[in-house]
């Protein structure tokens, strides 16, 4: 067959693998030749967004690569950190939007499965698993029934595998009602001797299949995740994946005895595009090839034809490379655990991928063509933002009715700050996520300090095993910990990427700073609409910038991560509606003593609460915030600005609060703004506290801006009374003018209060009215709808 000859694929064909006509153009052009079922196929997933990156790699080039505590940066399976003492730290975040959609049980387990397999197969142990979650509206029952089956899918995963689920966030609003966002973090401790590598090398070197077998689920799972969703997307339920956590379970440990050995080469997760992705990559990273007999591997289903096996995504399953002479050590170690392992291929000299199928080559492709020099496209930015956005900019407070002391008008009625405070605790993406975290085991391996909803972010005991080969001190004296989050305000996002992903950055830093960690490294998460249009590109390309910005004033280099774009729902009409874009940022950080962290919740009557980082530069803003969108229906303004220098202050003097032992409870000012924040102090608690917010509205301002506007690098903390001169004093020398002394913690019974400096009362609430109303908010909603 030549360049020349006719197409044996219709357009129709071509099209449902995910490629465009140019690009099957290029497809003939490199083989010199059609290609065939299997290869098309092939190309289709190695080519789509999921796996090369061909509208996001020349965005990822800004982001932040390097420090002095990188050992791995983008590239691998997961990024490794140095946390001292000899300890290396393995992260990585990674989505499962799209089959979560479809199948939500199954589409979040597997996303969970698969996270770690990107953990362990560099040698790793997992510790710890973290997940950021959007959906629609709660009042929702297509919302309800994606969201309980995506938590049971999670729970299912990770309390079955034995690694504790230990924080994350969940977001609720209309922007996702079609298309969930499904990222799941975790995080590993190194344990062998060396990072295990993906690159294949050594020539006549033994390719092993190793873990369960292959079957129909997953097929092109890589195409259908870059892809719009559609009332059709509900017949791919065979891209969605079926895990066993208690497979992967063994496998962690027959990889990790494995990887010991030293017989192990290279080793790669069969994720995205499975067959396909393992063997090219491997191959492409090395500069070799990999020739690899489909006969030899272990199947779940009869019939199945080589196209079927390139594609499947059957989980739980992974390629080695291993030394020669030494693959009968490698079989025997899976063999125990009760787990596949042959010897499907070997390392040939010529860089290309082939594959054999009943004594004939069924495909045959340069490895670099499918994993590396793929489809490249850079886009034209707009040149102006869009309208929607220049829109939502000329919003202003002044367009709110007036308020006073006693609230504000909505919906022509007059409503107190007290209820509009309840309101807000009441909304679901500020209320406990405690109906979700209840489900997941997190204290499994016993070593979770702060457990959810207690803190700003996890924090995590390092207790490696005695025979970690990287320890520098015995296991027992050893005290540092790692504390985690993942962050994303998407609505800032919407309304302006670039400032919306550095404010972004700076939160996930603040979180971690308000445990006493200190910030070291990120994976990100990019969610977006379709980077084809206009607006969808200009959101990932701004986005980008800002997130790379961002990551280098706070110094905490990108060492991976996942990008997952048409995240689309076609409506009735065919037209597409795209998510908000959700850049989450998984961030880690290293606490040296666990004997000096804080949780959110007030101590003690009397310690003496503070407000730090008043924002001088950027003010505090209504627009972009949970306020406005929750209390007057209204999504638009401009997010607060992030002022570097004050975020950079703010969290040293926190973070060595904490270690000093002055700073006995520290939380951020985040959604829902001051009187938000007081508020889970109070609830996490169980201690009111008396503020006084001075006078602040009397000049020129709101009081809704004084008590929910959002925005600086603002952290409420609370100090004992006999700290609080030497407090003061330190705050003053390394603040200035940016701080408030706000009051006092006082008995429960006294609720929560704030007033003005004379005396005028803006809120009285007590703690029980707040923590129901916080608490309940989600129960209470599915149990609307497991009644109706």
């Amino acid at each position: 067959m030549t360049t020349t000859s006719p197409s044996p694929f219709t357009p129709e064909q071509i099209a449902s693998e995910g490629i465009k006509p140019e690009e099957y153009i290029e497809i003939v052009r490199r083989l010199g030749r059609h290609p065939n079922k299997a290869e098309l196929g092939m190309f289709g997933v190695m080519w789509s967004e999921h796996c090369c990156y061909k509208n996001s790699r020349p965005l990822l080039k800004q982001f932040p690569t390097t420090g002095p505590s990188i050992l791995v940066g983008p590239g691998e399976n997961a990024g490794v950190v140095d946390l001292g003492d000899g300890l290396q730290l393995a992260f990585k975040i990674e989505s499962h939007n799209h089959p979560s959609a479809v199948e939500p049980f199954q589409g979040a387990a597997t996303g969970v499965g698969g996270i770690l397999r990107d953990i362990f197969t560099m040698g790793a142990r997992p510790i710890a698993l973290l997940n950021s979650l959007r959906f629609g509206s709660l009042d929702d029952p297509k919302t309800q029934r994606l969201f309980t089956g995506v938590v049971a899918g999670i729970s299912h995963y990770g309390n079955s595998v034995g690694v504790p689920t230990v924080g994350g966030e969940v977001y609720f609003d209309p922007a996702y009602s079609g298309n969930p966002l499904v990222n799941v973090m975790a995080l590993g401790l190194m344990e062998t001797p060396e990072i295990v590598k993906s690159g294949a090398s050594g020539i006549g070197n033994p390719v092993l299949y190793v873990g369960s077998t292959t079957g129909r689920d997953g097929m092109g799972g890589a195409s259908f995740a870059s892809a719009e969703l559609s009332d059709q997307s509900m017949d791919d339920r065979p891209a969605v994946q079926v895990g066993d956590p208690f497979l992967e379970k063994s496998l962690i440990e027959a990889c990790l005895e494995a990887f010991k050995t030293g017989a192990v080469v290279a080793a790669q997760d069969m994720g995205a595009a499975g067959i396909s992705c393992s063997t090219s990559e491997m191959a492409a990273k090395g500069g070799v090839g990999i020739e690899f007999d489909l006969d030899k591997i272990p199947v779940r289903e009869l019939g199945m034809r080589p196209y079927e096996y390139l594609l499947s995504e059957s989980q739980e399953r992974m390629l080695f490379v291993a030394h020669k002479g030494r693959e009968q050590e490698l079989i025997d170690i899976f063999h125990r655990w009760g787990l596949h392992a042959v010897v499907a291929g070997t390392v040939i000299a010529e860089p290309m991928v082939r594959i054999l199928f009943e004594g004939k080559v069924a495909a045959e492709i340069p490895a670099d063509a499918l994993a590396e020099n793929t489809p490249l496209y850079e886009r034209e930015l707009l040149a102006e933002p869009p309208e929607y956005a220049q829109t939502a900019w000329q919003w202003s407070p002044d367009s709110l009715p007036a308020c006073t002391v006693a609230g504000i008008e909505v919906g022509g009625k007059l409503q107190s700050w007290n209820e509009v405070l309840l309101t807000l605790l009441d909304t679901p993406t500020i209320a406990s996520k405690s109906w979700v975290y209840r489900q997941y085991d997190h204290q499994v391996q016993n070593n979770t300090v702060l457990l959810p909803g207690g803190a700003d972010a996890a924090v995590v005991r390092l207790r490696p095993l005695e025979s970690n080969p990287h320890l520098q001190s015995p296991i027992s004296e050893l005290k540092s910990g790692v504390a985690a989050t993942v962050d994303c305000n998407s609505r800032y996002v919407y309304l302006d990427p670039y400032e919306g992903a550095k404010a972004v950055v700076a939160e996930a830093a603040r979180n971690l700073s308000c445990v006493g960690a200190e910030p070291l490294a990120v994976t990100d998460n990019l969610n977006f609409g379709s980077p084809e249009k206009p607006i969808g590109y200009w959101q990932l390309a701004s986005a980008c910038r800002g997130l790379s910005e961002g990551c280098r004033e706070l110094g905490t280099p990108v060492t991976g991560g996942n990008v997952s774009l048409y995240n689309e729902t076609l409506d009735s009409q065919g037209n597409p509606q795209p998510i908000y874009p959700t850049p989450v940022v998984g961030m880690v950080g290293l606490i040296p003593d666990l004997t000096k962290i804080a949780g959110q919740g007030w101590q003690s009557l009397g310690d003496v609460i503070y407000l730090l980082g008043l924002p001088t530069k950027s003010p505090v803003e209504l627009g972009a915030s949970e306020y406005l969108a929750t209390i007057h229906n209204t999504v638009a303004g401009k997010p607060p600005r992030v002022d570097f220098d004050l975020e950079r202050r703010v969290q040293k003097t926190v973070r060595e609060g904490i270690r000093a032992g002055w700073v006995r409870s520290a939380h951020d000012c985040a959604e829902g703004g001051l009187t938000v924040a007081v508020a889970e102090c109070c609830i996490a608690g169980n201690l009111g506290a008396t503020i006084d917010v001075g006078m602040a509205a009397r000049d020129g301002g709101r009081w809704d801006e004084v008590l929910f506007g959002e925005g600086g690098g603002r952290i409420l903390v609370s100090v004992s009374g006999e700290n609080q001169e030497i407090w003061e004093s330190y705050i003053q020398e390394n603040l200035g003018k940016e701080w408030q002394k706000l009051g006092v913690v006082v008995a429960a019974e006294a609720g929560l209060t704030i007033s003005t400096t004379d005396q005028q009362q803006l809120v009285s609430v007590r703690i029980k009215d707040m923590g129901d109303r916080y608490s309940q908010a989600i129960a209470q909603r599915l149990a609307t709808y497991s009644n109706a």
